[in-house]
């Protein structure tokens, strides 16, 4: 008799690849020393956090005997901090926005959450572009909806716009992004934005309720070669905006994260009302109050974006002197070169007997590639490169 739940023994099954990579990767590094080892697996950011979290926290630790100064408050955050991120978010967003528009929540995972289990009946769908992030199949399924992955173009990861509006059904309640791309890097551009919010519009006409567009936005502050993270409240008035602090201020520990209603949406005080109720009954409850306090004072800081540039570059040298094929990552800290013999599973086998670890696509919906996190020293990347070399001959001689 299984001890779990039939579903929950199918998810161990199909368990993050991600977390299967870094658990290799400490046993590698038990037996050849954590200087010998080369790991891509995981998106933690390595970065400290910028001198004002510290300050920030400084000051709270000063309040810590003031009564409830870490106690409860209301389900959608302090209103005071709701209204500081309605202000400093609405300008990238090309949206005047207020409290009002503004859910506080435990990092982006909790936010998609939150929206998947407002929005979505049993059985509806939740589209989005392949490669994507792993964990976005769970959490349609812990809402009882689907996941619909529609595979990018192969070229560039560009979004397929035809094979996406087939994909669109009667069933399609929310179409989901994220951009930059987790595991791509790309950044989707204005101009197919456009014309997936016209092909969303045309489809909610036809179905006659809205189709939601949600923009997963964790890595928004980390672009490169001059490309622009495109709002989409300009571009559709059924969108939601998903973001986090994980990445821009190295907290992911943190889990504090935020949603955004685009403030023309006509329903848009009723769907708030539902998502902090969801926000309170599947077990968040609040985002964390140390992270809503420490984004008084952080809000216009961030790390120093400098390092994953010149990390990016030196990644580049290394991929490219080995022969590797990719499209530029134009944002986030990921490489997602094709897999040499096109069984992704495989090379990065062979990867894992030079000492390098990294995730198969198969884990983001894409197989024949592999992602590479670059948020390590660059003397880890300088190091890799025989490595690199290495397996891809070894390839090659099959």
């Amino acid at each position: 008799m299984s001890v779990l739940s039939s579903q929950m023994s199918t998810y161990l099954e199909k368990s993050s690849w991600i977390r299967r990579m870094f658990e290799a990767g400490t046993e590698l590094k038990k037996i050849h020393g954590q200087d010998r080892v080369y790991d891509f697996s995981l998106g933690n950011p390595d970065l400290p956090p910028p001198a004002s979290v510290g300050q920030a926290l400084t000051h709270l630790a000063q309040e810590a005997q003031s009564p409830y100064a870490f106690g409860y408050m209301p389900n959608a955050g302090y209103p005071h901090v709701r209204q500081k991120v309605a202000e400093w978010a609405g300008p990238g967003q090309e949206a005047s926005l207020q409290a009002d528009d503004v859910l506080l929540t435990c990092g982006a995972a909790g936010g998609l959450n939150c929206i998947f289990k407002a929005l979505l009946e049993p059985g509806e769908e939740v589209v989005c572009p392949a490669p994507y992030f792993v964990e976005y199949f769970f959490y349609a399924q812990n809402h009882g909806g689907v996941l619909r992955p529609v595979l990018a173009r192969k070229d560039d990861f560009h979004l397929d716009l035809p094979a996406m509006a087939r994909a669109i059904t009667e069933k399609t309640r929310i179409v989901l992004l994220n951009s930059p791309n987790n595991p791509t890097g790309q950044v989707y551009d204005k101009k197919e934005l456009q014309e997936l919010a016209q092909i969303l519009q045309t489809a909610s006409r036809k179905s006659k309720r809205p189709i939601y567009l949600v923009s997963d936005e964790p890595y928004r502050f980390l672009t490169y070669d001059e490309a622009e993270v495109s709002p989409i409240f300009p571009l559709y008035k059924h969108s939601i905006v998903a973001n986090s602090f994980s990445k821009s201020l190295s907290l992911a520990g943190e889990r504090i994260g935020y949603l955004l209603i685009n403030p023309s949406m006509p329903e848009k005080a009723t769907l708030m009302e539902g998502l902090i109720l969801a926000n309170r009954i599947l077990g968040f409850v609040n985002a964390p109050a140390v992270g809503q306090r420490l984004l008084e004072e952080t809000l216009h800081s961030q790390v120093d974006v400098d390092i994953f540039v010149r990390r990016r570059e030196l990644m580049r040298e290394v991929l490219d002197k080995a022969g590797y094929s990719y499209p530029p990552p134009r944002g986030g800290f990921y490489f997602f070169p094709a897999a040499p013999g096109g069984d992704d599973v495989a090379f990065v086998q062979i990867l894992q007997q030079e000492r390098i670890l990294a995730v198969p696509g198969s884990g983001f919906g894409c197989p024949g590639h592999f992602r590479l996190s670059f948020c390590v020293p660059e003397q880890v990347i300088r190091n890799s490169a025989p490595g690199f070399a290495r397996a891809r001959d070894i390839k090659a001689r099959e």
